[in-house]
């Protein structure tokens, strides 16, 4: 049986589940191993995490302590509570007729951030210029419909992460920005420093930053060296503005003051790099690497909200889900009908009822693709209702065929 128990109450001989934390906080090959000694341990708690999951019928037990699936429902309830009454961001076109413009989007994107990285290789300043008609075109695509691009951002190359993933960041950082109520300049920011919050990573090795094996203590250092490595960059950047700068040092900071590389804590966190972080991590943990599978978006969020009891500002987290749904543009989700379909645009009118393209009968197989609204009624259009998200590996589905 699979349980949570705060981090203190790990032993010698416990299994370990699940660290209940994004892989970057600590050096572990794995997010399941059994616990073989005291030192295992003291690395957890002084990576800062306070609580884990751990497989009773594999180790030692805690008899008293929730079982995951307690734990998922009583967040599962809080998290649809939270989006329940939320309308979505308004939308300008569809997201079948932004699709095309995305799709470059992200091509063009991607590649400037290849190129940035190469430069900072060698030791160049970035050029404003040439990052900030990017970071442009991707505010204006979210402006006219922030699904289609926030959709293509959860299909990533494992080979192309380290570029694709810096896209991700700014494109949710905009969205984010956005859907808060920030003025047109400091999104325009956020947005740069969302593209260039990982430059620093140019001087991570290869073999250290696509390690497939556990880290050692000095290339989790590497690592860590990161954020400073990319801030020193960019102060080599004429024109470069406080919240890129801001952003890129920050963006591991962590709420409880267990982050890099200045542990920061509470207040010391400016709210945009509170913001970062959460994107960051988001985008992290939704991805295939060489070293873990990425998770279904809505398992993401639900990660998100667990962990910002002590990681991420409780009340950024819940805007956050509100940006993007509970089910993001491209989940697949199952309804009540037993078809399956993947989510394309949001309902002004509710976060919980978007509109869904079905393509695969459970029983039956593939459908012909059509589009219902499931906040319309019967005959209407819609008259269906979300179950549950499912995971397109599992139903062998490639869902970028039918975004």
């Amino acid at each position: 049986m699979i349980k949570r128990i705060p981090s203190t109450e790990l032993k010698v001989g416990m299994y370990i589940h699940d660290l209940a934390a994004d892989w970057s906080v600590h050096p572990f090959m794995r997010s399941a191993f059994p616990v073989k000694s005291e030192q295992e341990i003291e690395t957890i708690l002084q990576c800062g995490i306070h609580e884990v999951y751990i497989d009773s019928e594999r180790g030692l037990d805690v008899a008293d302590a929730p079982t995951k699936e307690e734990v998922d429902r009583a967040l599962q309830a809080e998290m649809l509570a939270v989006v329940e009454q939320e309308p979505a961001p308004r939308i300008r076109i569809s997201t079948s007729e932004e699709m095309g413009r995305a799709r470059a989007i992200k091509s063009q994107a991607a590649n400037l951030v290849r190129n940035v990285m190469q430069d900072a290789r060698l030791g160049k300043a970035v050029s404003l210029e040439a990052v900030e008609p990017v970071v442009a075109g991707i505010t204006e695509s979210i402006l006219r419909n922030s699904g289609a691009l926030i959709g293509l951002m959860h299909i990533k190359n494992k080979d192309d992460y380290t570029f694709l993933h810096s896209v991700s960041v700014c494109t949710f950082l905009v969205a984010f920005c956005r859907s808060v109520g920030l003025d047109a300049e400091t999104t325009r920011q956020a947005g740069l420093g969302g593209l260039l919050h990982d430059t620093g990573k140019a001087l991570v090795p290869d073999e250290v930053l696509n390690k497939p094996g556990r880290l050692t203590d000095a290339e989790f250092d590497i690592i860590r060296k990161h954020p400073r490595d990319g801030y020193e960059l960019l102060l080599k950047t004429p024109g470069i503005g406080e919240i890129p700068l801001d952003i890129t040092l920050h963006h591991h900071e962590r709420v409880d003051g267990s982050g890099y590389p200045n542990k920061l804590a509470g207040d010391q966190i400016t709210t945009l790099a509170k913001m970062a972080a959460i994107v960051d991590v988001y985008d992290a943990i939704t991805a295939d690497r060489v070293y873990h599978k990425g998770m279904p978006p809505t398992d993401a969020l639900r990660k998100l909200f667990e962990w910002s009891k002590h990681h991420f500002d409780p009340t950024l987290v819940k805007a956050f889900m509100r940006c993007v749904g509970i089910y993001p543009v491209g989940t697949l989700v199952l309804l009540e009908s037993g078809r399956l379909g993947l989510v394309t645009e949001h309902n002004e009118e509710s976060l919980l009822q978007p509109k869904v393209k079905v393509i695969f009968d459970v029983k039956k197989g593939y459908l012909p693709p059509v589009e219902i609204d499931l906040a319309k009624p019967m005959g209407k259009g819609g008259a269906d209702k979300i179950v549950s998200h499912e995971s397109p590996g599992k139903w062998k589905i490639d869902t970028q065929r039918f975004l």
